[in-house]
């Protein structure tokens, strides 16, 4: 194998409704009888994409936005959060009446008992309200931490904590991650490890998220329902993930 394909999750392979179609699943089967490996690249936790791996029969991912890296079920990189830096951010967040989810590879918990933006952000991925445990944070390894507050909110927030790097994902919620973190550091731990030149990294995104991802691999596919940030950064841009954008990208590709 000298090319590998990375995937984003949600608007990339599964669609609007947190489906995966079934021309994804055919394109991605396709891809690897053609010898060309797969992997995930997503902001999700691991325990979030457990049944979708399976599926796919996917055993490597850059999960967290790129804080943690597995190859082939082997652990390659971790970068998490400092805990003097979330004990800060618990505090200021609390004052703001803004609460917080801490996540590492196995769970999530929320520092607070029930919030309706927690269950609004968390519902759109089909996850229910975590249970609560304020000071989750503390002697593990936290790898992302969500903060819900609405747009325009986190300024504050960034502007504070020079090591953090925030993210929106939702209208009322920001992945905060390691300052310096991103799905394409990640990727590069990935590809380091499988000697591949970049030139034959492709990725497939439609977020925020995904921005350094598809500028840093040798082509960069943003579907057609992504971003405006992302379509135009990107190498190509395909269909909706509706519309068969992940068939219809690797068939242009020359990849299937």
């Amino acid at each position: 194998m000298s090319k590998i394909v990375f995937f984003d999750i949600d608007g990339t392979l599964l669609d609007h409704e947190k489906n995966l179609p079934s021309s994804a699943k055919e394109a991605i089967l396709e891809l690897k009888k053609n010898g060309v490996y797969v992997a995930i690249a997503t902001g999700r936790a691991p325990f979030m994409f457990e049944s979708l791996r399976k599926e796919l029969e996917i055993e490597s991912f850059v999960s967290f936005n790129g804080q943690y890296v597995v190859f082939e079920n082997e652990v390659l990189y971790e970068n998490p959060l400092m805990e003097k830096d979330l004990e800060k951010l618990l505090e200021h967040a609390d004052k703001n009446e803004h609460p917080l989810i801490f996540m590492n590879e196995k769970t999530m918990k929320s520092s607070v008992k029930h919030h309706e933006h927690i269950e609004s952000s968390l519902g759109s991925l089909n996850f229910t309200h975590p249970d609560e445990d304020k000071f989750y944070y503390k002697d593990r390894k936290i790898y992302q931490t969500l903060l819900f507050c609405g747009e325009g909110a986190e300024k504050e927030y960034s502007d504070t904590y020079p090591d953090f790097h925030l993210i929106r994902w939702h209208p009322v919620s920001v992945d905060i991650l390691p300052a310096g973190g991103s799905k394409a550091e990640g990727i590069k731990k990935m590809v380091e490890r499988l000697g591949f030149d970049m030139s034959n990294v492709y990725a497939f995104g439609d977020g925020l998220n995904d921005l350094e991802m598809l500028k840093t691999v040798g082509t960069g596919v943003a579907m057609g329902n992504g971003v405006a940030e992302a379509i135009a950064i990107a190498n190509m841009v395909t269909n909706d993930v509706a519309e068969d954008g992940i068939w219809h990208g690797l068939k242009k590709l020359g990849l299937i």
